[in-house]
């Protein structure tokens, strides 16, 4: 798209199925390799990848001639195929149904990525659960909390 000029950061949040701990640490900077394989293949700049267990966080830079639901459906299928290869866990790994995404201006990008290194000391002081309700408050995303993630205790 010749004279296309943007800026789109976008925070992307996404869990486990079931918000279960299912991440091995050992493995994750590998899975955070291969992902970043995927934006990058995809056209996009992968600028931070973090996570917890239960849970990972991209800042990405999109461009415009790809959608966000469609990155998003390349990252959580190669990746969740990826570590059913890789044989990380007995039984089938996979993401949960959907994901957070949150924008942000170039002046906020060394303040996302900053709290994306840092996931493991953020919760110490709160869950997953609730570090993501709270971005869903802060940027006034309606949401309903049964809604957000289907609880450990009801997937199969």
């Amino acid at each position: 798209m010749a004279n296309t000029y943007t800026q789109i950061h976008l925070q992307i949040v996404f869990a486990v199925q079931g918000r279960r701990s299912l991440i091995p640490a050992v493995h994750a900077q590998t899975l955070y390799q291969y992902i970043t394989g995927i934006v990058s293949q995809q056209g996009q700049k992968l600028l931070a990848i973090n996570g917890m267990p239960d849970h990972l966080h991209l800042l990405i830079g999109l461009r415009p001639d790809k959608a966000l639901s469609d990155l998003m459906r390349e990252v959580k299928a190669n990746s969740s195929k990826f570590i059913n290869e890789q044989r990380w866990l007995p039984g089938k790994f996979s993401w949960q149904e959907g994901f957070g995404a949150f924008s942000y201006g170039a002046s906020q990008l060394s303040q996302v990525i900053n709290y994306i290194e840092r996931q493991p000391e953020h919760h110490t002081k709160r869950t997953f659960a609730q570090e993501y309700e709270l971005l869903l408050q802060h940027f006034r995303i309606e949401y309903h909390p049964a809604h957000v993630f289907a609880p450990a205790e009801d997937v199969t």
